[in-house]
């Protein structure tokens, strides 16, 4: 039995962190690797010794299998826990580790390579009798003979890329005239993430759920499932939240689904922790879909429910250890949420985002033994809001947040008030939309689908509203607080308008999609006139957070944070996350709209295709240009007809930015 002392981790983030938790709570000893872009990270921080990679794309850091064996070596670690992503589910990476001398904490090679290829994966599966998703999973490629096999399978069917998952590689096609751009596309970024083009086809269903069966196994034939997790709600094919366990999955198809994911595993004489992931119909009838051979992202609901730690099985697993429980002793307690908190704009079909945070809170985790709140994260603000960069080289996640209760009301209860208490500033986030997702009736009811989202795009995704007053009013006490102004009943110790012969007044004008507000400051006593002309008594002084102050505005509290960046201003209070445009006459033509027909590139990507021509004419949202970023695809259509009057750039270009790529006349 090997006796683990020092583990490097392969990975970064969030994932790098929590596994050095568990380590650091073993005894064991922990070294981190990072790119040019995570020389200051939180993991690196947090590890004992540290090793640097190399330059910040993945294929020269996280993703060299040679340069992460080297550090290994060179710090004398035993061991590499992959975590998940990069080389997590790279059998050739398992193999090298072996070669090494190493210990690898996670399942065999050939475990890996099994489930490697989805194809391969549903062939194995067929074999063990596990329910599959009627479809075509064969080597032949070519459009013509996948076309026949879709109209065999009949509309609509998804386009899946064999290797890899997370999403990518993937696309739902509704008619055959769609099928050809479709499968260019999903071949492309299968491409692009995986490095193998391959996809399979399967039939689309209309309004599954996605439920996951978490096993695990160890070198001694044992295996157990660590019951079920839902997670339905997605955008484009990837999670934003999940729970455990399933709403309303009745005992009996749970007994089922684990024996399925058990058997899966013993197919491939499975070591380790894995996911065996399900579509579930209405009917509760279950359809086996892959087999991630990983620790997963939402692994922490898991372990709220059960007590356990999975990183632990993980380590102890790998030592040689058998399986600490079996299955008669494994029992659900209580309900566990996780929201994915991530850098994107949701109402721009969430766009990931980059860029350094200026402002960063989470709500308090719960003592040892309450289990109620936790927060994963690998990144942190530094004082003055000199905060970790989303980088856009890797994936925009800034962190999870998880919350548990007696039954699934209370967690989702705590995990309304935990995003309430969840605080950012910097990049465009999420927040909002999972604030209003763990409040929408449907979803507290249980009715969820991978279409959630979707089917309630306008209940989630609502059109922009008039700023409150109470925004606009903290906005104005936020520039007061930051520019040091302190008003005082005492004209002569405050540093306002006040003039000698009367008072004054400050002016200031905010505006967003609505339009344009402007409110007056009058001192000394301090009162703020409304674009309405209605005028609050308002009273702050600096509170507990650094960049935050206590106010009472027309007879109310609030604790608020205002962060400017440039004319951008974000205002959290009370459950709220707003961005205005300050309209600074200090800084004239700052934040002004962008120049009409020019189409500029969402964020620093590769352009992968040019739909269109000079000359040409278009219409209304007709796609104009696909840029790569992030690893995923982004079309740019047309927001109105018009004529091509200018092509900025070519398939293959490396584009910044704001990048300006099409001008319509």
């Amino acid at each position: 039995m090997a006796d683990i002392k020092k583990v490097l981790i392969a990975n970064r983030g969030e994932i790098a962190c929590r596994v050095m938790k568990t380590c650091h709570k073993l005894g064991i000893a922990t070294v981190a690797v990072y790119s040019d872009a995570d020389g200051a990270a939180l993991h690196v921080e947090m590890a004992d010794e540290s090793c640097f990679l190399g330059a910040a794309s993945p294929r020269e850091s996280y993703l060299s299998i040679p340069k992460i064996i080297f550090a290994a070596q060179q710090t004398g670690a035993q061991a590499i826990h992959p975590g998940y992503g990069f080389l997590s589910e790279n059998a050739e990476f398992a193999e090298a580790v072996a070669k090494a001398g190493l210990i690898f904490i996670g399942p065999p090679a050939a475990a890996i390579r099994a489930m490697g290829g989805k194809s391969e994966s549903k062939a194995l599966m067929e074999k063990a009798k596990v329910p599959l998703v009627q479809g075509y999973h064969g080597d032949k490629q070519e459009e013509k003979f996948l076309l026949a096999e879709a109209e065999k399978i009949g509309f609509p069917v998804l386009i899946k890329a064999s290797a890899g998952g997370g999403g990518k590689g993937m696309r739902v096609v509704e008619d055959a005239k769609d099928f050809s751009e479709a499968l260019t596309g999903a071949q492309r970024e299968a491409k692009s993430s995986f490095n193998n083009e391959k996809v399979l086809i399967e039939k689309y269903l209309v309004n599954p759920r996605h439920v996951e069966i978490q096993v695990f196994a160890d070198q001694h034939g044992n295996a157990v499932y660590l019951f079920e997790r839902d997670c339905s709600i997605q955008r484009r094919h990837q999670k934003v939240l999940e729970e455990a366990p399933a709403p309303g999955l009745s005992q009996a198809t749970r007994e089922k689904m684990g024996a399925a994911a058990v058997a899966a595993a013993k197919a491939i004489n499975y070591v380790g922790a894995g996911t065996v992931e399900f579509l579930l119909d209405a009917k509760e009838n279950f359809y086996f879909m892959e087999m991630n051979t990983r620790l997963q992202v939402e692994h922490p609901v898991t372990e709220m429910i059960t007590g356990l730690d999975l990183v632990e099985w993980q380590i102890r697993v790998a030592q040689g250890e058998r399986l600490p429980l079996t299955q008669k002793d494994l029992k659900i307690n209580g309900h566990a949420f996780e929201v994915r908190l991530y850098a994107e704009d949701p109402a721009k079909d969430f766009l990931p985002g980059a860029g350094q945070i200026q402002f960063l809170r989470f709500p308090m985790e719960s003592a040892e033994g309450e289990n109620l709140v936790r927060v994963d994260t690998g990144v942190r603000e530094a004082p003055y809001g000199n905060g970790d960069v989303i980088s856009i080289h890797y994936d925009p996640m800034i962190a999870k947040i998880i919350t548990w209760g007696k039954d699934r009301a209370a967690a989702l209860q705590n995990m309304q008030e935990a995003l309430d208490e969840t605080y950012i500033a910097g990049p465009k986030s999420n927040i909002n939309f999972l604030r209003t997702l763990v409040r929408n009736p449907a979803f507290k009811s249980g009715k969820v689908n991978t279409h959630f989202i979707a089917d309630h795009h306008h209940a989630l995704l609502p059109e922009r509203v008039v700023p409150a007053q109470e925004t606009l009013v903290l906005s104005v006490l936020g520039l007061l607080t930051q520019r040091g102004e302190q008003v005082s009943a005492d004209p002569w110790s405050s540093l306002s308008a006040w003039r000698i012969g009367g008072n004054d007044t400050d002016k200031f004008k905010f505006k967003d999609e609505t339009g344009e507000y402007a409110l007056a400051v009058s001192y000394p006593n301090l009162t703020i006139t409304l674009p309405n002309g209605k005028a609050v008594k308002a009273h702050y002084t600096p509170s507990s957070f650094d960049m935050g102050f206590e106010a009472q505005v027309d007879g109310h509290k609030y604790n608020a944070v205002v962060c400017q960046n440039g004319t951008r201003l974000t205002v959290m209070y009370a459950g709220h996350h707003e961005e205005l445009t300050y309209l600074d006459p200090l800084h004239a033509g700052e934040g002004a709209d962008e120049v009409a027909g020019k189409l500029t590139a969402p964020m620093p990507g590769k352009v992968v295709a040019v739909r269109v021509t000079l000359g040409a004419k278009v219409k209304k949202g007709q796609p104009l240009v696909i840029v790569e970023a992030m690893k995923m695809e982004h079309t740019i259509t047309a927001p109105a007809d018009g004529i091509v009057e200018a092509i900025n750039a070519n398939v293959g270009d490396q584009v910044n930015e704001k990048h300006e790529l099409i001008a319509l006349k």
